[in-house]
């Protein structure tokens, strides 16, 4: 889509001024999502959902005497397959007499590293010595353990549970990795363990998304001949009654929006509910800002794709619709600041943003109104919807990341216009904002419900350092691998340009030591998830959100920026979780 053919709303004088247009690919799904097909649930499938949910709620409750491996096992199936969210006191429950248990002797190599993976995901402390049986007089891992895949492949999963000065775990990492690619490369290990050591070395579970490791766990699973069949039936049952949910919410966002009537272009359908009539009107496709603001990025689907990634249950459904429009609102106003704005008209902008006040709205270029009122708008609606909760203080901390974005934004413009490369120092301590990540990991907590306190939000808007872990990650990762697109079409240096200036080495040298940086994330990360002050006073629940806005990061931008260029591995995450349901009769997708 040609970014010259601007409506004309955003034409004029202004068209004919110079513009750094970005020309970014258009939309790739059309109408698919505003009438999607959805698999037919009728009460005896609800009724089958909850009487197998109950079987294996029974199932993590039996003691397993002296089976330790068994009840690791059936843990993490249960998580790996996407239904533990159904099962959280449950899971906590158990793994509290497994943490209480003295394993010191006497496991195999799976059992311990699993047990390790499983306690340290759920913030439990487990000392990484636990390893130092696995070695030898020499202090090497043992070559007596590399037959052993499957322990291998635990190990391998468990390392990447380290943190800062986990040296052992490290040497574990450097070792599982290349035992396991031997093992690969060697045509030794048989389906479906293979398949599991093939999609781990490519994405640790740490790494990955719940929901594309659930589709991805239940292919694999389905195969392997000692699967449980209750399991099995009520994973890929959830999974479907999910995406049919997540497809109503998305077609939602696309087409309709429940609303009050003091917005404009409202359509009226006259929907009798409890006796009260329903107001619509139809959100992104009414806003048409990827008619209206040609040179932005028209990105709902991946956008809602990428904070499904955040919180993916029933329960966040509210906050997954906050999240998904600031996500799409916020990705226009990067694209206003990147690709079209001149100097003058994003100060006009960013004064605007700062005041937030829709008298403002006269005060900016007509292109930009087509921006500054939606966004307004979101953030009221949110603050009526909470209001009636007592808690409008949420969307005021939400709203006041919104205004540190911006100022982000337009720092960077300045030293684009000015030719100027920051410091390392300097453009990180921009950048961490800029990333956007802290804006929405503020903004999702919006909508998680009463368990959250003045006291959390205050927190997580300071900038704590698990929130800081996860925007350097994004601010990183993005510019490795989108740079020298932005470069082309001119745009701020990036980190890949402050730090060849600043350290006088090549392109590819500064992109292998900021991926160092931000594989140290992660151990960061894990830190303050496990060790850290912030694990024993901030819920899981809150940590959680972060990481899952990383592990998002991670998928987006692997295999380059997949947000931009919606090419295969973004086509087929989005297939997988909010397109093609799985087949019920448990042959292999």
């Amino acid at each position: 889509m040609s970014s010259s053919k601007l409506h004309s709303s955003a034409q004029g004088s202004m068209s004919n001024q110079n513009r750094p247009l970005a020309n970014f690919p258009p939309n790739v799904w059309g109408d698919i999502f505003l009438n999607p097909s959805k698999m037919n649930i009728d009460a005896s499938t609800q009724l089958q959902h909850e009487e197998l949910k109950e079987e294996v709620r029974r199932m993590i409750k039996v003691d397993v005497d002296g089976e330790l491996l068994q009840k690791l096992r059936l843990i993490d199936t249960i998580k790996r397959l996407g239904v533990s969210y159904h099962f959280e006191r449950e899971i906590e429950e158990a793994l509290h007499i497994v943490y209480e248990l003295d394993c010191k002797h006497d496991q195999t190599l799976e059992a311990t590293s699993l047990r390790f993976r499983l306690l340290r995901e759920s913030g439990f402390p487990v000392p990484c010595e636990t390893f130092n049986k696995f070695k030898d007089d020499e202090g090497n891992f043992s070559k007596n353990i590399t037959s052993d895949v499957k322990g291998l492949l635990e190990l391998y999963e468990a390392a990447h549970l380290l943190v800062h000065g986990e040296e052992i775990l490290e040497e574990a990492l450097a070792f599982t990795i290349s035992h396991l690619e031997l093992a690969k490369a060697g045509g030794i290990v048989e389906y479906p363990l293979s398949a599991l050591v093939s999609n781990a070395l490519y994405q640790p579970i740490r790494k990955t998304l719940p929901r594309l490791e659930a589709r991805r766990f239940i292919a694999v699973y389905q195969d392997d001949a000692s699967h449980d069949k209750t399991l099995l039936k009520f994973a890929v049952l959830d999974f479907n009654l999910l995406q049919n949910s997540h497809k109503e919410e998305l077609c939602k966002l696309s087409r309709q929006h429940i609303t009050s009537l003091t917005l404009i272009n409202i359509e009226v359908i006259k929907e009798k509910r409890n006796h009260n009539y329903v107001f619509c009107f139809r959100w992104w496709k009414d806003l048409d800002l990827a008619t209206k603001l040609r040179f932005a990025r028209d990105r709902l689907v991946e956008g809602y794709f990428w904070m499904l990634g955040v919180y993916f249950e029933p329960q966040y459904c509210f906050g997954r619709e906050i999240l998904t429009k600031v996500t799409a609102i916020m990705s226009i106003m990067d694209d206003i600041y990147d690709s079209y704005g001149t100097i003058e008209e994003l100060q006009l902008l960013t004064n605007a943003i700062q005041r937030w006040d829709v008298d403002c709205i006269n005060q900016v270029p007509d292109y930009m109104k087509q921006f500054y009122k939606p966004l307004l708008d979101i953030y009221r609606e949110a603050e009526e919807a909470m209001s009636k909760q007592g808690q409008s203080y949420r969307v005021e901390y939400a709203k006041n990341k919104f205004k540190q974005l911006s100022e982000s934004y337009f720092a960077e413009v300045k030293w684009y216009r000015e030719n100027y490369v920051p410091t390392m120092e300097e453009y990180m301590r921009v950048g961490i904002t800029s990333a956007a990540t802290s804006v929405l990991n503020v903004t999702s907590l919006v909508g998680m419900g009463d368990v959250l306190t003045p006291e959390i939000f205050n927190w997580a808007f300071n900038n704590p350092k698990i929130i800081v872990a996860g925007s350097i990650h994004a601010r990183l990762f993005d510019d490795i691998v989108s740079h020298k697109f932005e470069q082309e079409r001119g745009h701020s240096a990036s980190a890949v340009e402050c730090y060849v200036r600043e350290n006088g080495v090549s392109e590819e040298e500064a992109c292998n030591e900021l991926k160092k940086q931000v594989d140290n994330v992660w151990k960061d990360m894990n830190h303050e998830m496990i060790f850290s002050e912030t694990s024993k006073l901030v819920p899981m629940s809150v940590l959680t959100r972060v990481l899952n806005l990383t592990r998002g990061t991670e998928f987006m931008y692997k295999a380059g920026d997949g947000y931009t260029h919606v090419e295969k591995a973004t086509k087929d995450g989005i297939n997988s979780l909010l397109i093609h349901p799985i087949s019920i009769s448990g042959s292999r997708n």
